[in-house]
């Protein structure tokens, strides 16, 4: 005889299956497709399963997601700052995720160093904008002021007594001369005129920009020929605008263009790598030691920032804190490049005289340029 055997209701089993379903399995609110609920991260788009937004997670996340600000980060500083050219080496070697990318370590980095320097910057600037300032008044006050030549009866008058007691026969050559440029100056007020030039009329292109004239008179005021080409009426038309502002945020425009010009310096740097050793791997090697360097160069500069900020220390310590740059230099290319020590440091030296000799100012000059032609 048959054992007793329960019958369930197929359609109860089925409703237990469904609800066993459900509490196993979560859809994902970002990539919509389904996962087990245990995983902390969808395995289709990687999104938190319970990705609550918060302050912290919010802040978290943009840091992360624009300077991958975690664990690496913090694993990649170290032997930035304390072992030179290792992290390089590391990186070139093929341990790439276990370390911060060279881009984005320079990326971060550098926004640090130029958020503590713009302070500093809006101190220069502020200075700077009231040199300028005070230079147009003495500019457009200097024609202003009375000064009415000596005759050659009053000069005799000032001299007389000097001479009957004889005081230039006592005066030397050089006290002599002095005294004599003194008297040019008092018969001939005009020879001070210049002292102050900015090398245009500037009341005139002030009654020109009063009256809205045309823009070609306010471009013949400041001396510009006829049938000049566009970079030159660009430039004139750049100085208008400097004298209606006075000069203010020139110095601004200035420093504003260096961030976007140490980047293409980066590459230039890693080019001069590449003719130092030429068989010692592709640009793109030469390039990430580029990127850590300049990191390090930022990390240092903004220490030097940050302790100054606290206290003010001695001329001399800032000094040692960037010739310690050098060094850091001459001991990453050889632990990067796997050369002796007297070696890297003659190619270290060679390197840096260049860039700073050559690469360097005409940097300089071109951002001038570009600062005023943006300005």
């Amino acid at each position: 005889m048959a054992k007793n055997t329960k019958i369930t209701n197929p359609s109860e089993n089925d409703d237990s299956v469904d609800f066993a379903l459900e509490q196993t399995i979560t859809t994902c609110q970002n990539c919509e497709k389904e996962h087990n609920i245990e995983f902390n991260f969808c395995p289709h788009c990687g999104q938190q399963t319970n990705d609550e937004l918060t302050v912290g997670v919010l802040f978290y996340n943009t840091i992360a997601n624009y300077f991958s600000f975690d664990a690496r980060f913090f694993r990649s500083f170290i032997p930035l700052v304390f072992k030179p050219g290792i992290l390089a080496k590391r990186f070139v070697n093929g341990k790439r995720l276990m370390y911060l990318h060279p881009a984005q370590m320079y990326l971060f980095i550098s926004v640090v160093f130029f958020f503590m320097f713009s302070f500093k910057i809006r101190e220069y600037n502020a200075n700077f904008d009231k040199a300028l300032q005070k230079g147009f008044e003495m500019e457009q006050s200097k024609d202003s002021i009375n000064l009415r030549p000596l005759d050659s009866a009053a000069i005799a008058k000032i001299t007389k007594p000097l001479s009957n007691e004889n005081l230039m026969s006592g005066l030397s050559k050089e006290e002599q001369k002095a005294m004599d440029s003194i008297l040019t100056v008092a018969s001939n007020p005009d020879a001070i005129k210049n002292n102050f030039n900015f090398g245009y009329d500037t009341k005139k292109l002030d009654s020109l920009l009063a009256i809205d004239a045309p823009e070609k008179e306010q471009l013949q005021a400041l001396g510009m020929e006829e049938g000049a080409g566009f970079l030159k009426k660009q430039f004139y038309r750049q100085l208008i605008k400097f004298h209606k502002n006075r000069g203010g945020g020139a110095l601004q425009a200035f420093f504003d263009s260096v961030p976007i010009s140490l980047f293409f310096l980066l590459p230039i740097f890693a080019l001069l790598l590449k003719v130092f050793y030429w068989r010692r791997g592709r640009f793109a090697h030469h390039l990430v030691f580029g990127f850590y360097y300049f990191s390090f160069l930022f990390t240092a500069m903004s220490i030097i920032l940050g302790i100054n900020y606290i206290i003010e220390i001695p001329n001399w310590i800032d000094f040692l804190v960037l010739l310690s740059t050098f060094f850091y230099l001459v001991l990453a290319v050889k632990n990067y490049y796997e050369q002796g020590f007297f070696i890297s440091f003659i190619k270290a030296s060679m390197l840096t005289f260049v860039y700073m000799m050559l690469v360097a100012p005409m940097a300089v000059i071109i951002m001038l340029v570009l600062s005023f032609l943006l300005y």
